[in-house]
Formats: C-alpha cells, sequence, structure tokens
C-alpha cells in the first residue's frame, strides 16, 4: 500500500521536471527572439492603431508608404543585417532558430550591427529593391550597398560574414604582432603591401565586390614577415595553406578574377554548396570521391594521394586546378547523371559542366599528375558538357529522380499523382473509341436505304424525290406510315 505514493510522487516531479524544462525551452526561444526585430511587424502594429482611429480606410496604405519609407532611410544611419523570408517556406522556418541566436549573439557582443527580419511577401516592393529573388535571402545593409550572403546558414558563418562586412573595407596591419595574430586567425585573406598607386585603386574595387568572401588587409613593407619575398613594389599577396602567393598581372589577368580564383584553400571538403562557389573560380576540381566511415585501404589512400598532390604540386596546378574530397556518391551522381563506383576520382569543369574520368585505378601521385597533365594537353576525352543534347538528357534524368524519389518516399502519394491522371485519360480515351465506333454503326445503317434507292427507276425519283433521312428511319417498321410501306411493296 506504501508503494503507490511514492510512484505518485515520482511521478509528480517527473511532471514538474518537464513542466520546468518546457517553461526554461520557451523562455530560452522568447529571449532570443527579442533581439531580432520583426520589421513588418512594427508596420502592421502602425496599421492597426491607425485603423483604429477615425480616419477612412484609404488611409491604410499611407501607413504602409510611411513606415516603408521610414525604414529606408533610417537604415542608412545604422548597419542591418536582415533576413527576407517568406512564411511558407520550409528553409525560412528552418533558419528561423539560428536567427534568433544570431540576433542574441550579436547583442551579446555588443556588435554595431542590427539583426533584423522582413516578410517579404507581403512587403514585395522593398523585397524587390534589395533585389530578393528566392527565399529565405540574408542581405548585410550598410549605408547605400546591400551585400548578399550566400555561404552555410549557421550562426558562426552568418556572424563571421557581419563582422567582416560591416567592419572597415580595407584594414590595415600597424605592426608584426597583429599580422601574427591575423594569420591564425584567418585561413585565407590577401594583403597589399605599398604606398598609393593604381594597383591600389584595383585592390578597393576588387575588394567592395569580394568583401562578402574574404578579408582585404594592407601592410607596409616592414611588417611584413621575413620569409615573404618581393620582387617589386607595391604587390597584392594571399596568404593561405601556410604559405603565400604573389599576384602577377601579366599571368594571372584580372586581379577581381585572380582573388576570385585564390580565395579557397588549395585543398577541400567538397559538397555541394561548395562545389557551386568553385564555378566561380573557372578551376578545374579534382574530387576523391570516398566514403568517410569506410576505413579501408582503398578509401583512405585515394584520399591521400590528393591531399598529397594538393600539396607537393601546388605551385604548378594551383592556377589550373583545385583539389577535395567528397564524402558519398550521391551528389555527384546527380550532378553527372551516372552510376559512379567508389572509391573513385573524377576531375569536374565547372564552367561548362564537362567531366573527366580515369579507365584504371590511380596507385600513387605519379599516376594523378599523370592523369591532370593529360587533362590540360587534352588527350583525355571529355565527358557530359552543355550541349542540347545534354540538356535534354538532364531533364529526363531530373524527371525520372523526381518520380522515383517520390515513390521512394511515399507509394501511395505517388499511385494517387501518377495513377489519377493516367485514369482519367483512360477514360477519356474509352470514351472516344467507343464514340468513334457508334457513328460508324450509325453510317453503316444509312447505306442500307441509300442502294435500294439507288436500285429504283429514275422516273420514280423524279416523281419523288429523295429527303434526307433522320433518324427516325432507323425506327421499326411497324411505326413507319402506310404510303411508304406500299411504295416498298411495289
Amino acid at each position: 500500500m506504501t508503494a503507490f505514493p511514492a510512484v505518485s510522487m515520482a511521478a509528480r516531479r517527473r511532471r514538474a521536471s518537464l513542466r520546468l524544462c518546457a517553461t526554461v525551452f520557451l523562455l530560452d526561444v522568447a529571449f532570443c527572439k527579442g533581439f531580432v526585430e520583426d520589421l513588418d511587424e512594427s508596420v502592421t502594429a502602425l496599421v492597426t492603431r491607425h485603423a483604429g482611429s477615425r480616419s477612412t480606410s484609404h488611409q491604410v496604405p499611407q501607413m504602409f508608404t510611411t513606415r516603408d519609407q521610414k525604414f529606408k532611410d533610417n537604415r542608412k544611419d545604422d548597419i542591418w543585417l536582415v533576413d527576407f523570408y517568406a512564411p511558407w517556406c520550409g528553409h525560412c522556418k528552418k533558419l528561423e532558430p539560428v536567427w534568433n541566436e544570431v540576433g542574441l549573439e550579436m547583442k551579446s557582443i555588443g556588435s554595431p550591427v542590427k539583426v533584423g527580419k522582413m516578410d517579404a511577401t507581403s512587403y514585395s516592393s522593398m523585397a524587390s529593391e534589395f533585389g530578393v529573388r528566392g527565399y529565405p535571402t540574408i542581405k548585410l545593409l550598410k549605408g547605400d550597398l546591400a551585400y548578399n550572403y550566400r555561404g552555410p546558414r549557421t550562426k558562426d558563418d552568418i556572424i563571421e560574414f557581419a563582422h567582416r562586412v560591416s567592419g572597415a573595407l580595407i584594414r590595415p596591419l600597424p605592426s608584426q604582432q597583429m599580422f601574427e595574430h591575423v594569420q591564425k586567425r584567418h585561413r585565407v585573406f590577401f594583403v597589399y603591401v605599398g604606398g598609393e598607386s593604381p594597383l591600389k585603386e584595383k585592390y578597393i574595387d576588387a575588394a567592395s565586390e569580394l568583401i562578402v568572401y574574404t578579408y582585404f588587409f594592407s601592410a607596409s613593407e616592414e611588417v611584413v614577415p621575413e620569409y615573404v619575398t618581393l620582387k617589386e613594389m607595391p604587390a597584392v599577396l594571399v596568404f593561405k595553406d601556410e604559405t603565400y602567393f604573389v599576384y602577377d598581372e601579366y599571368e594571372d589577368g584580372d586581379l577581381s578574377s585572380w582573388i576570385s580564383r585564390e580565395r579557397f584553400q588549395n585543398y577541400l571538403t567538397v559538397d555541394g554548396f561548395l562545389l557551386y562557389e568553385l564555378g566561380d573560380t573557372g578551376k578545374l576540381v579534382a574530387i576523391a570521391v570516398i566514403d568517410e566511415k569506410n576505413t579501408s585501404v582503398e578509401h583512405t589512400r585515394l584520399k591521400s594521394i590528393i591531399k598529397e598532390v594538393a600539396r607537393d604540386y601546388r605551385d604548378q596546378f594551383h592556377r589550373d586546378l583545385q583539389f577535395g574530397h567528397m564524402d558519398g556518391n550521391d551528389y555527384i551522381n546527380t550532378l553527372l547523371m551516372d552510376e559512379l563506383n567508389i572509391p573513385t576520382v573524377v576531375v569536374l569543369n565547372t564552367s561548362n559542366q564537362q567531366y573527366f574520368l580515369l579507365d584504371r585505378q590511380i596507385q600513387s601521385a605519379e599516376d594523378m599528375v599523370q592523369f591532370i597533365h593529360s587533362i590540360l594537353d587534352g588527350t583525355v576525352q571529355a565527358q557530359g558538357g552543355d550541349s542540347i543534347w545534354q540538356r535534354l538528357k538532364r531533364i529526363v534524368f531530373d524527371a525520372k529522380s523526381t518520380i522515383v524519389s517520390i515513390f521512394k518516399s511515399s507509394p501511395l502519394m505517388g499511385c494517387f499523382l501518377f495513377g489519377l491522371p493516367l485514369g482519367v485519360i483512360s477514360i477519356m480515351c474509352y470514351g472516344i473509341y467507343t464514340a468513334d465506333t457508334d457513328g460508324g454503326y450509325i453510317e453503316e445503317r444509312y447505306e442500307v436505304p441509300r442502294s435500294e434507292v439507288e436500285g429504283q427507276d429514275p422516273k420514280e425519283e423524279s416523281k419523288e424525290p429523295l429527303e434526307p433521312r433522320s433518324q427516325d428511319a432507323l425506327a421499326p417498321p411497324h411505326q413507319e406510315p402506310k404510303d411508304v410501306l406500299e411504295k416498298k411493296t411495289d
């Protein structure tokens, strides 16, 4: 008898703890949301108060216009990090908790950047003014400029983007200690060394365009580490992969294009998003397609070979190739519209969607280097491309993949989506077929009286001209008039 109260008390404690956890969670969510200003919510509040006044209804749109104009004017005085979203967008709902964490973090560190969000479907005029074409779209508004964020939708990456873009376009490095601090903190960064020059003007223009991707600094020759050798001044350098590269206008061409190519590390863990970004570099991408969960010799050896080539042949290939590995072959199979057996190596040309495959296994770094030379020399035949045939093939492949994925995820839904249209089409075809059959039968019944009429005497035809027969002619003989029966008897 005494066991029941003990169980009851334990259950009560569990319920109380669950309530406490739920309360803490809700308070935490509400606390995080408090640091993200809902821009369209403030507009709605103004409209609600205005609608409660004695003014007419046609003045409500004026309040929208006034609030829109106010935000557009006042935003130039502050730096805004805005999420343009749509209420029905699944990706926007997934971003919402991350966005609340971003607002809390920016507030806690005392950042001058204000974090907000706006319903782009309700305020389409402002969204179109800022160039919003998809959801969610993250932009940092700084003065007259709007910077678009294209990185992963994680808290750390978004905050890093906000810090980079909201600060100075080109940050000075006054000492060697500051230079070493920047080297430890950033994996890739660019430095202008020298005084005023036309090259510096080009550097500033490139930085204003590419600040969304990487950091730009300036330093004097005394601040640069001793191991850096500069043949001429001024110069632009990129520091990455524990080394540096110097921009050469004659070999590297346009400065902005060179920075866009060199803003990535030489070896990367490649996914679909990063592969899309690598398309702007114009480089070939050599990828080891492996299964990272598989610890067999084949998988680990192939990854080690790609890393070795990227490290030891950096000076030879860094202008033309990007190296990395990809976990799994699902994305690469979709991209190539083919089934690749892993582990394997594929070299992608992201500018024209061509790819290169080796017909044998790579056993050493020398085999990989020889394969790359064959690609650069044009002796290896490229597959894929962006021709009309490949585009048609892509349409068929995407349609097939969509249908298969629907049936795999929900067979009943697939049967409903594709079975219903097929059933309707079948009924329509059956109706058309039966209608044609009935028409031919009626036409055949018409032919019988015509043959009889042709066998009659022409004089009778002149006396009794034939009248067009209707469906009454198909009635039974006992329903016909008597004079018609007498004529047929004669």
